[in-house]
């Protein structure tokens, strides 16, 4: 909505600020942030009244038995304090803004569905994996086939280290699309397991989104960092801007000892909004190292699977690996920490890939 005072700036010059992508992802941001901070104790507060408590495993750490009942579903505060920014500060007419928005809110909605069975109607194990998968597929493929369609059929990929490697997968491109809209959003799901650990990495990739999308949607840049333009892109910058800053608010609320938990809620629409950033912006692959915790994590526990059915032996002690860490004896803070610090060290050598072509 701020936006639209760009076009008053005849009247009053000082609003001819409200149309540079840079001034609205800043104070997308910093809105995003005020909310998160200022609504999160009222969400927390909700979320005690109505006993929507997390159920804790008693077979993983031990010291993880005293979260019980701690609120979740907190990722309702992630998307609100989002949608809020996003629709003050984006250029709404955009539509890559729009896919972004509903892939937040469609994979969101899917966690809602599972974390309001879990906690609410108390089904142990929420929506069933086939149902979930099924629902996640289904979004993905609406999705894909609306990006598709909005850049006229053009299948190229960016491939990371390299200027001209942009290959068309023709019949192969929508089904690549799903697997990174869903394996994404599980990525982020099974990344959630301590205090602050998802929410670390999410607040340095979207960081990254920020600039990776304003340098594709930007002709000059784009042109001399000889990577594949997208017009219209760079406005996803203050949609990523908006993740930072809510990501940041629930941080605060997150950090070890947690307040409240994000849940499927917010692990889902987080990974539901990264994935789709990444696939507007052509980076698909370049999200494997920006966001390698997630993938880390993902390749754990698929490991682990795939070693007990094959063998019937374990790779780690459990699964995801910062639950390996931990029965390992490093801290559930130190453990955090170092992950986060892997996932800035992840995300410069992703943004120095701009270069090293």
């Amino acid at each position: 909505m701020l936006y639209q005072l760009f076009y008053l700036h005849h009247m009053m010059p000082v609003l001819n600020v409200f149309r540079y992508i840079t001034f609205r992802s800043i104070y997308a941001t910093l809105t995003a942030l005020a909310f998160a901070l200022l609504m999160g104790p009222v969400l927390i507060r909700a979320l005690r009244r109505l006993q929507i408590g997390q159920e804790v495993r008693d077979d993983g750490p031990q010291s993880h038995l005293s979260k019980q009942g701690t609120p979740t579903m907190g990722g309702v505060l992630i998307s609100g304090s989002l949608l809020f920014s996003v629709f003050l500060w984006a250029d709404l007419t955009n539509r890559f803004v729009w896919m972004v928005v509903a892939s937040l809110l469609a994979n969101g909605a899917i966690g809602f569905a599972d974390d309001y069975l879990k906690v609410v109607k108390k089904r142990s194990k929420g929506l069933s994996a086939r149902q979930k998968f099924a629902l996640q597929v289904g979004v993905a493929l609406l999705l894909s086939l609306w990006f598709w369609s909005s850049v006229s059929g053009d299948t190229r990929i960016v491939v990371p280290f390299f200027k001209t490697l942009n290959p068309a997968l023709g019949g192969f491109f929508i089904p690549f699309l799903i697997l990174v809209l869903v394996g994404t959003a599980n990525a982020v799901n099974l990344t959630d397991g301590l205090d602050g650990l998802a929410i670390g990495p999410t607040i340095v990739v979207s960081l990254s989104f920020v600039v990776i999308s304003y340098l594709v949607g930007h002709h000059v840049f784009a042109s001399y960092l000889k990577i594949l333009e997208v017009p219209g892109a760079g406005e996803l910058a203050v949609v990523m801007g908006a993740m930072v800053g809510a990501a940041l608010g629930f941080l605060w609320f997150n950090t070890f000892p947690a307040q409240v938990f994000m849940g499927d809620t917010g692990s889902l629409a987080i990974g539901g909004a990264i994935g789709m950033a990444a696939i507007v912006t052509r980076q698909e692959l370049l999200l494997l190292i920006v966001g390698g915790v997630f993938v880390a994590e993902a390749l754990s526990v698929i490991l682990q699977v795939s070693s007990y059915k094959l063998r019937k032996k374990r790779i780690f002690r459990m699964a995801p690996i910062h639950h390996h860490f931990e029965l390992g004896g490093v801290s559930e803070p130190k453990v955090i920490v170092r992950f986060w610090i892997v996932s800035v060290v992840l995300a410069l050598i992703a943004l120095s890939t701009f270069k090293l072509r």
